[in-house]
């Protein structure tokens, strides 16, 4: 590997020096509870959003404002565009996060950051907020050393991830010319593991429907009325268990239609990669004697990257606290589809409704609602664009990355690539396999963080060496 220029070396060394003040920032972001789903949280949507303009404008970025679409909550965006001959490359994270869940169950305050053992603990340490403060930090060390950026860079942080993106056709249709991008580079997918970066090339999509079984106007005494009229519970977990098979894949009506399983190359690709199973179960925190899901037969990355899956990830009867002897009047669950490959998750959506209306024991009424509607994204992982991103992760982190796949969906990738026709996306991240995103004692690996920030600037650079008009539009 030829030895980087030295602007290129000064401004890894100036973001290195900014480390501390980079994660002090990232402190302060943690501690606003961005909670998207949660209307009570709309204050802190709004402040956080404040945070994240202050800090692209003290970085450098100019032009920076807050733009809303439908009421929705807050998109921040910022650029600098003096590189004429330059290409332009658009820079996303989100600021918004997951609810904490049960906060009992953290080691700590989830909206208090707190190290421990080389790893920043608290919600939205890894999705997202250390996605801002990587480029802002990008932005800040080129500006700081050079005075200029190797190209020129729009910034967009979004504050409606975490609900699946409402608000992006309207936003895209009314932005689309500001946010016009000759590659976009983004910060919240993740590492193949601590120490080794990832390049992600396909995601799963995810769509989400709501249902709810109803047997009677009121609960019922459960000794006057059991065994004659049927509980709603009960009957809503038959149906649910009627969505996977005994493998736990899934197994309701049309969820395989219009499934594009992975080429042969792909396959071929997928079967070269390293499976520590033992390692990825000591990072999900699985139980001893508790067994992987899914077909043994299907590679475990192809399972997890490319297949359908089904998640229960909300039902209601009646909580254990104050629960009584009674049969309640209805049930409800909310049922979540990580949409496969090629599959529309609009119609893959209206067969989970058919599947579960139809499997309604006993004549209960069944309402059911259709919500998040995102399709699977992937991308060809080669051409210049992607040889630059690797250059730019062999320099930060030290090792050539893993180009990978996600199981999670990020709605935002696909209609802005397609938006700008089809320009290449490059998605790194902060979060690692024992980051627990979503879940409890969230997580950052700090010293993958630094690693990250310096692989940033290096892309700038990289991206910077391109003709705007061969970057345009490129695969």
């Amino acid at each position: 590997m030829s030895t980087p220029p030295a602007d290129v070396t000064t401004a890894v060394a100036a973001a290195n020096d900014d480390f501390t003040a980079a994660r002090a920032e990232l402190d302060t972001l943690v501690r606003i509870p961005s909670i998207s789903s949660d209307a009570a949280y709309t204050p802190a949507v709004d402040a956080c959003a404040i945070a994240v303009a202050d800090l692209m404008r003290e970085s450098g970025l100019e032009d920076v404002r807050e733009l809303r679409v439908d009421g929705g909550h807050p998109y921040v965006v910022g650029e600098w565009m003096h590189a004429p001959d330059a290409p332009t490359v658009l820079l996303y994270a989100h600021h918004d996060v997951q609810p904490p869940g049960y906060v009992e169950r953290w080691t700590s305050d989830p909206f208090e950051p707190r190290e421990a053992n080389g790893r920043l603990f608290g919600r939205g340490t890894a999705d997202d907020k250390a996605g801002v403060i990587a480029h802002v930090t990008a932005v800040r060390a080129w500006l700081r050393t050079a005075g200029e950026l190797p190209c020129n860079v729009k910034v967009m942080v979004e504050g409606e991830e975490e609900i699946g993106s409402p608000g992006l056709a309207p936003f895209l249709a009314a932005y689309a010319s500001e946010l016009r991008s000759d590659v976009l580079v983004l910060a919240d997918a993740g590492n193949w593991s601590v120490g080794t970066p990832g390049l992600t090339y396909s995601l799963r999509g995810l769509v989400s429907v709501d249902v709810v079984v109803r047997g009677t106007d009121s609960p019922l005494h459960s000794g006057m009325a059991g065994g004659a009229v049927p509980d709603p519970v009960l009957a809503l977990a038959r149906m649910l268990a009627s969505l996977v098979d005994e493998h736990g894949d899934a197994a309701f009506d049309g969820c395989w239609d219009d499934h594009e399983p992975p080429s042969a190359e792909e396959r071929a690709r997928i079967a070269e990669l390293p499976t520590d199973v033992e390692g990825l179960r000591r990072a999900w925190g699985m139980h001893d004697g508790a067994q992987l899901a899914g077909d043994p037969a299907i590679p475990l990355f192809e399972r997890l990257w490319v297949r359908p899956a089904v998640t229960v990830i909300g039902i209601d009867g009646h909580p254990i606290a104050g629960s009584a002897n009674q049969i309640v009047a209805e049930a409800a669950a909310r049922v979540s589809v990580r949409v496969g490959r090629g599959q529309d998750p609009a119609r893959l959506g209206e067969a989970l409704c058919a599947h579960l209306r139809a499997r309604a024991p006993f004549g209960l009424e069944v309402d059911t609602t259709v919500l998040d509607v995102v399709p699977a994204w992937h991308c060809d992982p080669t051409g210049w664009a992607f040889d630059a991103a690797e250059r730019a992760l062999v320099a930060g982190f030290g090792v050539a990355p893993v180009r990978m796949g996600v199981g999670g969906t990020i709605p935002f990738v696909g209609p802005f690539a397609d938006t700008f026709g089809g320009i290449p996306a490059l998605l790194l991240g902060p979060a690692d396999p024992g980051s627990r995103i979503h879940g409890e004692d969230e997580s950052l690996h700090l010293g993958d963080f630094r690693s990250l920030i310096a692989s940033e600037v290096t892309i700038l650079d990289e991206i910077g060496r391109h003709e705007p008009a061969e970057s345009a539009g490129a695969r």
